[in-house]
């Protein structure tokens, strides 16, 4: 073999090695969902793979999308502690956040303005950050009386308006209201209940993943922080 077709052979050969290289890590590349919300996602008494971060993870990962879920969840938050502490969460390097506030300002009865404004901040930290936004819903109970329920309940079909993200109505869809699907204390879920949730939520967030991956499809390394 001539030293000039040996010379060329062995450009060609680093060439293929150097796309090969490029392209790997978008195939390998996970996309990092946050969820970050209270208890009603954190997995709340529940063994870690039976709360609502792991049983959603399972179930996208099942439905092939190459993801790493973070539970970015904390009980008792109400929106003003996450807005409080969404610097630290955005620390996972989240493609997507799943929002999920207004329980516990709810059950303390914040005034729906407060509530809606610290959301409202949330969402625009995250879209700032290069995240898309899921926002998760919740109702009042009935006990609040007419007027806080209709200035509660809108806060979120307004939010998802204001800042074009998709709203999904009602975190507890499906599972508040059924004894088979909640703790004791009726208000979180038990690890079916979970299961039920992921279930509900998992076609809007795969349409959002669907997106993230169609945009852009190189992914963002993991950040280096231990998995919950």
């Amino acid at each position: 073999m001539s030293k000039s077709l040996f010379t060329s052979l062995a450009k060609v050969a680093a060439l293929a090695l150097l796309f090969a290289s490029l392209g790997a890590p978008a195939l390998a590349q996970p996309i990092n969902v946050l969820i970050f919300g209270d208890s009603l996602t954190s997995g709340f008494d529940l063994p870690e793979a039976q709360g609502f971060p792991a049983q959603l993870k399972r179930r996208l990962l099942a439905d092939g999308y190459n993801v790493v879920v973070w539970n970015g969840s904390n009980a008792g938050d109400t929106s003003a502690d996450g807005y409080a502490r969404i610097n630290q969460a955005l620390q996972y390097n989240p493609d997507l956040v799943l929002v999920e506030f207004g329980a516990n300002d709810m059950l303390d009865h914040t005034d729906p303005r407060v509530t809606y404004r610290y959301l409202d901040a949330i969402i625009r930290i995250c879209k700032a950050r290069g995240a898309r936004v899921i926002l998760a819903g919740m109702l009042s109970l009935p006990k609040n009386g007419p007027n806080y329920i209709v200035g509660f309940n809108n806060i979120y079909p307004t939010l998802a308006h204001s800042n074009r993200v998709p709203p999904y109505t009602f975190m507890l869809a499906g599972v508040y209201g059924h004894p088979a699907l909640m703790q004791s204390d009726n208000e979180h879920p038990n690890a079916l209940g979970a299961a039920v949730m992921a279930a509900g939520i998992a076609p809007l967030i795969e349409a959002n993943l669907r997106s993230i991956r169609v945009a852009s499809p190189t992914r963002r390394r993991a950040p280096l922080l231990s998995r919950r």
